[in-house]
């Protein structure tokens, strides 16, 4: 796909890149966010990026394009299956200075962009971080787990481990040109292994606490231990392309299946939270429960995918 010529428009200073597969009421809610901005709209510009939906995704994109023509962009990857190949493609074609990623069903304040070039303009950085905050419209054991125990610590990670999660990313253009794109053959923790070049290119990381990204919590059992499961497969693969980054055992190690040392776990959880008995066991379930998953993800992609012998 391509962007429409517009002779006399200028080019954007920013560019919104969205991936997205099989989630239309996601993207409809985030392209509802990101159009309306205070930021002028002909300073930036949203790319939404279809990584091959079967369904109406595509649809209600296209229904926004139409909506706001010199908005919104339909982009299209269809040869790589992941979040990262749709991403790579996105910044391919952003013609903005600042590039700023966020996830198909996230939403953010009407003066998210505003915020964000001016903390630009006052800090001077390179690639950044900001909140985000977990929300749900029904209370469940898992949507509390999600809220309390995980959550997306960005301060933490960018300050320990030097980088964030893609959905609340923004960085230059002059970044991706220095450092190259984010690493389609990762499942999940390409965005750990960008952030690590991006550090090792001496980069400016700054984080923005007066910026708040919202991110649903995952309700049910099932795409939490699917994300897991992911995480799990990202593990191995990030052993496998990047070992000199890789901070996991290997898949077989005894590590990885034996249970939660309840001390930590516990300390955790009263950091989060002042639970009751049966609380403590729920999450406790739910936390050995997320590791299991992991490191079927960790067997499933070292012993399946890619067969090795080590």
């Amino acid at each position: 796909m391509s962007h429409t010529d517009h002779a006399t428009a200028r080019e954007p200073t920013l560019s919104v890149i969205i991936p997205v597969y099989n989630d239309p009421e996601g993207i409809r809610l985030t392209l509802e966010s990101v159009t309306g901005q205070t930021y002028p709209t002909d300073e930036y510009e949203v790319l939404a990026v279809d990584n091959g939906s079967t369904d109406s995704t595509r649809d209600v994109i296209e229904t926004y394009c139409e909506r706001y023509p010199d908005l919104v962009t339909l982009l299209v990857e269809n040869e790589v299956q992941g979040s990262y190949a749709a991403r790579n493609e996105g910044i391919r074609n952003a013609r903005g200075s600042l590039i700023a990623f966020i996830d198909a069903d996230m939403t953010v304040r009407a003066d998210w962009l505003e915020s964000l070039a001016a903390s630009h303009r006052e800090h001077g950085w390179d690639y950044a971080g900001c909140e985000m905050a977990t929300y749900t419209e029904c209370v469940t054991w898992t949507a509390r787990y999600d809220s309390l125990l995980r959550g997306f610590p960005v301060e933490r990670y960018l300050r320990e481990r030097n980088f964030v999660q893609t959905g609340c990313l923004t960085t230059t253009q002059e970044v991706f040109d220095a450092v190259g794109l984010f690493d389609a053959r990762i499942s999940s923790q390409a965005d750990g292994e960008f952030g690590k070049r991006v550090h090792e290119a001496g980069f400016d990381q700054h984080f923005e606490p007066e910026i708040t990204m919202y991110h649903p919590a995952r309700e049910t059992l099932r795409p939490w231990l699917k994300k897991q499961f992911r995480i799990g497969r990202g593990a191995v693969e990030l052993r496998r392309y990047h070992p000199e980054h890789a901070e996991s055992a290997h898949p077989l190690h005894p590590r990885q299946f034996l249970p939660l040392r309840p001390q930590g776990f516990y300390a955790r959880l009263t950091d989060a939270t002042d639970p009751t008995p049966h609380e403590t066991a729920a999450f406790y379930a739910f936390d050995y429960a997320s590791k299991l998953a992991r490191a079927a993800g960790g067997l499933y992609e070292q012993y399946c995918v890619s067969p090795s012998a080590d």
